[in-house]
C-alpha cells in the first residue's frame, strides 16, 4: 500500500505494472473466449481494455496536457457514458493487436508527462486513470469467474502467512461516541464520494470479528433460508423468485450434505473457514435475519476499521487510522490483496491486520456489504470525472474493504464501493453486527 503522496517515480512504476496486469489477465484467452456473451453485468474484453486506454488518454493526455486524440473515433467507441452498454458488442472496434498498441502508446505518453514539476492537479489525473484501470482489472477477473474461464496466470506468489488461519468466531464491542466519517482530499488522492469529513454519532454495538464463512452460510441454506419468505425483504423475495435462487450462485450439492463452490473453472469442496463470496445484498440481509443479526451501517463499519477506543475505553477516541492496523503499508501478513493468493483465505488469517477493536480483514479478502444506501456526504462536490459517483446515488448499496483481487494501492478505510443489491457476480461477502444489549 502506498504512502498518502506517492512520488512520480512510484506512480510511473504503478502505471507500467497496471498496464502489464491488464494485458496479462486476458493473455491466455482464445478469440472465442474474448467474444463474451452479451450480458448486462459484462463488457466485451476487447472493448473494455480499449476503454481503459481511452480513459487514461482522455484525462491525462487530452484533459491534463491538451493533446489531440490518438484515435479519431475513440470517443464514439469507448466513452462509457455515451456508448450504450448493449451497443458495445456491435461496434467497429480495432483488432486485439491494434488495441494493445493503443494501450502501450497511451501508457508511455502518460508516463512521459511525469516529472519533478508535475502539478498536484496533474498527479490527481494520473492516479484517477491508474485506479480506474485497477478497478477494471478486478472486473476482468469477475468476468472470467462469471464465464467459468480458468484463473488467469498472474505473476507473484503468496507467503504461508495468509494460506491458513482457521475460523475467528465471536464479536467485539464497539463503544459509542462521535466519529469523523469520510476523508480529507488535502491529505491524499481520494474519490469524490469520500468527501467531505463530517461528524456522525455512533451508538454502542457488537460486530463480528470476521466475515461470515462458507460453512456458516451453508447452514443458513440447509435450514431452508432461501425458501423462508419471512427472512426476506419484499424486494429481496422478488429478486429471489425471479432469479430462482436456492443457494449462492456458485454453490452446488454433489451429495446429500456436501456443498461445492465454483472457483473460475474448477469445482472445489467448501472451505469452511473462508468467507462466503458472490452473495448479493438481498442474500446477506436474509442471512442476517436468520441469524438474528443485521448488516452494519457504513459509518459503523468505518468506525470499527479506523477508530480507536478512548483511553478509558468508554467512547470512540479522536485518532483515526488510515488502515485498520495503523498508517503503515500493507503486507501479506496484514491483508489479502492484489490477487496474490488468487483466492480468498481463511477468515482467521492475517492477524497483523486487526483493527484497534480486534476485527480482522476489514481490508482485503472480500468486499463487505453494508446496510447503507449509496448517497452523497454533506458538502459533496463532484470531481473532474463527474459520472463516477453522482449518477448512482440512491440506487446502490455501499460496500467496504476491498477483496482479494483489489489493488492495495487504492484502498484505505474511507474507500466506498457501490453496487446494486442484486449483484452477486462481484467478489462480495459481509460481516454481521447487533445492537448493544
Amino acid at each position: 500500500m502506498a504512502a498518502p503522496n506517492p512520488s512520480v517515480e512510484q506512480i510511473a512504476s504503478w502505471l507500467r505494472e497496471a498496464r502489464s496486469r491488464t494485458t496479462e489477465i486476458i493473455a491466455d484467452l482464445s478469440s472465442d473466449q474474448l467474444s463474451v456473451p452479451q450480458l448486462e453485468i459484462l463488457n466485451p474484453f476487447i472493448w473494455e481494455i480499449g476503454h481503459v486506454a481511452w480513459f487514461q488518454e482522455k484525462w491525462v493526455l487530452r484533459h491534463g496536457a491538451g493533446r489531440q486524440p490518438l484515435l479519431s473515433n475513440g470517443d464514439e467507441l469507448y466513452d462509457s457514458v455515451a456508448v450504450h452498454h448493449a451497443n458495445r458488442w456491435s461496434l467497429p472496434l480495432p483488432s486485439l493487436d491494434q488495441t494493445r498498441q493503443y494501450l502501450n502508446r497511451v501508457c508511455e505518453g502518460a508516463i512521459g508527462l511525469l516529472g519533478g514539476n508535475a502539478s498536484k492537479e496533474h498527479l490527481y489525473l494520473q492516479l484517477l486513470a491508474l485506479f480506474h484501470e485497477d478497478m477494471h482489472g478486478e472486473a476482468f477477473l469477475y468476468t472470467r469467474q462469471t464465464l467459468s474461464y480458468p484463473a488467469p496466470r498472474l505473476g507473484g506468489s503468496v507467503t504461508s502467512a495468509v494460506e491458513t488461519g482457521g475460523p475467528l468466531p465471536g464479536d467485539v464491542r464497539v463503544p459509542g461516541g462521535s466519529f469523523t466519517l469520510g476523508a480529507q482530499p488535502e491529505r491524499e488522492f481520494v474519490f469524490d464520494n469520500e468527501c467531505r469529513e463530517h461528524t456522525v454519532a455512533i451508538r454502542p454495538f457488537h460486530i463480528a470479528r470476521a466475515a461470515v464463512t462458507q460453512a456458516e452460510f451453508a447452514r443458513f441454506v440447509d435450514d431452508g433460508g432461501y425458501r423462508r419468505r419471512e427472512l426476506w425483504s419484499d424486494d429481496g423475495w422478488a429478486w429471489r423468485e425471479n432469479a430462482q435462487a436456492e443457494h449462492p450462485v456458485y454453490f452446488r450439492k454433489q451429495a446429500a450434505s456436501d456443498w461445492e463452490r465454483r472457483h473460475f473453472d474448477r469445482w472445489v469442496g467448501l472451505e469452511p473457514h473462508r468467507p462466503v463470496i458472490h452473495v448479493n445484498w438481498y442474500e446477506a440481509n436474509a442471512y442476517c435475519r436468520w441469524a438474528e443479526r443485521r448488516l452494519p451501517s457504513e459509518a459503523e463499519w468505518e468506525a470499527v476499521a479506523a477508530a480507536e477506543p478512548s483511553p478509558d475505553g468508554r467512547f470512540l477516541g479522536t485518532h483515526k487510522r488510515r488502515f485498520p492496523w495503523g498508517d503503515e503499508p500493507s503486507s501479506n501478513a496484514r491483508a489479502n490483496f492484489d490477487a496474490a493468493a488468487m483466492d480468498t483465505v481463511d477468515v482467521g488469517a492475517c492477524p497483523e491486520g486487526d483493527s484497534a477493536f480486534g476485527c480482522r480483514q476489514m481490508l482485503g479478502n472480500t468486499w463487505e456489504w453494508t446496510a447503507t444506501t449509496f448517497a452523497p456526504y454533506p458538502g459533496f462536490e463532484p470531481g473532474p470525472y463527474k459520472e463516477y459517483s453522482e449518477p448512482w446515488f440512491g440506487t446502490r448499496k455501499v460496500l467496504r474493504g476491498g477483496t482479494w483481487t483489489t489493488r492495495s494501492r487504492m484502498i484505505r478505510n474511507t474507500y466506498r464501493n457501490f453496487y446494486t443489491p442484486d449483484r452477486r457476480d462481484v467478489f462480495a461477502g459481509f460481516r454481521t453486527c447487533r445492537a448493544d444489549p
